[in-house]
């Protein structure tokens, strides 16, 4: 195995004159990317904060401050000022890279970059490979998000199983424009970086910039969520000269995976699924197999194990090892503990596998929803619901949305204008978290004899006739 450091060092020094970025206008070899991110030793930090869309300094943070022997803790810009500022006294940072105004109310230094990196530059130490070297946030069942332990091992493993499934080329040209602070953003970074390709990096996902980009970068490979497809398919006109396509994030409609095969008939389409504990990649859904099971998640890729705890053709928990599978949770040592069993991670995801040994997702055991490819955790939101003073009762499940996948949906007891309980969110939350509609009743919630919650009631209705029960 290697440390982080170890793609640069060989782009560098077999391609370092070969563009390795475009970020806009600006146009970075992989030798001046190396001699930049060589000077981020000089930062004087060991948890290291970025807060931001994708960019050069980005993707260059993910580069070198792990190959320092630094944990990089990257953070959602979409976030809430009170959601960011947990994450920042939880992961205790010393330093935080930004342009963001928000900066100043999070009791952190903020680096000068561009006067960090034209500094003098820093030989890489060397670095464990079991070494931390990024925390990423996730929700929790708790309400506190919690922060994902990923080591170098982990990244460097899942940058070689992406690999060998893709098969990364000097000549591909890689549209980056799933955000960097997610998994899916950066699953391809260091392998990109390792065979000398070139990065065309986006700061945000709009329709008619990606399209401009795959044209005028004559892009070869891409990743989107199934939402971004959705909008693009929206406003393209022909058929982009893309060779490779990965979705991933959350799952796809059937109706939008045939339109999206019919959209790029010449071209690689494939699903991947996993999550930020396993670094993420963990199954994969090849081309041909769309034809033959287009509601499959795939097999596992090489060097990843997944097992669904059930007998084959029967219902459990998707259960998944391998060396990409995370260290634990930061400060949570009891998560940690009910998440990792005998070196496996249980996912909460609920799967079946066929006689072929291919998985199909059937529903999610954790209370979590995917909207637009972002984790909300429903008791995250239930939370801040129930500190309104006109709410009794609350229960908040995932509904069925052609765009976004699934929506998040919430039913009040009590009595309160279902936008002021929006707004009241608002104040809170991301943007993504607050409901699209809340449903206020008087009727009091369903529950057990033993009084639980019984929310499948509530949530059934939405998803009658479907294969599954996840967006």
């Amino acid at each position: 195995m290697s440390d982080l450091s170890w793609p640069l060092v060989r782009a560098a020094r077999l391609f370092g004159g070969d563009v390795a970025v475009i970020d806009g206008e600006r146009s970075v070899t992989y030798g001046e990317v190396a001699r930049r991110v060589r000077a981020l030793g000089g930062l004087d930090a060991q948890r290291v904060g970025y807060l931001g869309p994708n960019s050069l300094a980005h993707m260059e943070c993910w580069l070198g401050l792990p190959a320092f022997g630094k944990v990089l803790v990257d953070l959602n810009y979409r976030l809430s000022l009170e959601e960011l500022a947990f994450m920042v006294q939880d992961a205790e940072l010393e330093a935080l890279i930004t342009d963001d105004p928000r900066a100043e109310q999070l009791g952190v230094p903020v680096v000068d970059y561009e006067a960090l990196v034209a500094g003098p530059e820093h030989a890489f130490p060397g670095v464990d490979e079991d070494a931390l070297a990024a925390i990423s946030y996730t929700g929790g069942t708790t309400g506190t998000p919690k922060g994902v332990m990923l080591s170098h091992r982990n990244l460097v493993s899942n940058a070689l199983h992406n690999l060998a499934v893709t098969g990364h080329a000097r000549e591909d040209r890689w549209l980056h424009v799933c955000p960097m602070f997610h998994v899916a953003g950066t699953s391809n970074v260091f392998a990109c970086t390792w065979v000398g390709a070139r990065s065309v990096i986006l700061p945000r996902f709009e329709p008619v910039s990606v399209l401009g980009a795959i044209d005028a970068h004559r892009i070869t490979h891409a990743v989107f969520v199934p939402t971004m497809l959705a909008m693009l398919l929206e406003h393209a006109t022909d058929t982009p000269g893309l060779r490779h396509l990965q979705y991933a994030a959350s799952p796809i409609s059937p109706e939008l995976q045939r339109r999206v095969l019919e959209w790029l008939p010449d071209c690689d389409v494939v699903q991947f699924y996993g999550m930020t504990e396993a670094a993420p990649t963990v199954t994969r859904l090849s081309r041909a197999d769309h034809d033959s099971r287009p509601s499959s998640m795939g097999v596992p890729v090489p060097g990843v194990q997944a097992e669904v705890r059930a007998p084959r053709g029967e219902v459990g928990e998707l259960w998944v090892r391998g060396p990409n599978v995370m260290l634990g949770y930061w400060h949570r040592p009891e998560a940690t503990a009910a998440a990792l069993v005998d070196g496996w991670y249980r996912t909460g995801d609920l799967a079946r596998e066929d006689e072929d040994g291919y998985f199909f997702m059937v529903d999610r055991a954790k209370d979590m929803i995917i909207t637009g490819g972002e984790n909300v955790y429903s008791v995250e939101v239930e939370a801040v619901l129930s500190k309104h003073p006109g709410v009794d009762e609350v229960a908040v499940f995932g509904i069925p949305d052609e765009r976004w996948g699934e929506a998040v949906h919430a039913v009040v007891v009590g009595h309160a204008d279902p936008e002021a309980l929006r707004e009241h969110c608002r104040a809170a939350l991301a943007g993504f978290k607050v409901p699209r509609a809340i449903q206020v009743r008087e009727e009091p919630l369903p529950k057990s004899g033993a009084g639980k919650l019984l929310k499948h009631q509530l949530r059934a209705p939405y998803w009658e006739g479907r294969d599954r029960l996840v967006g």
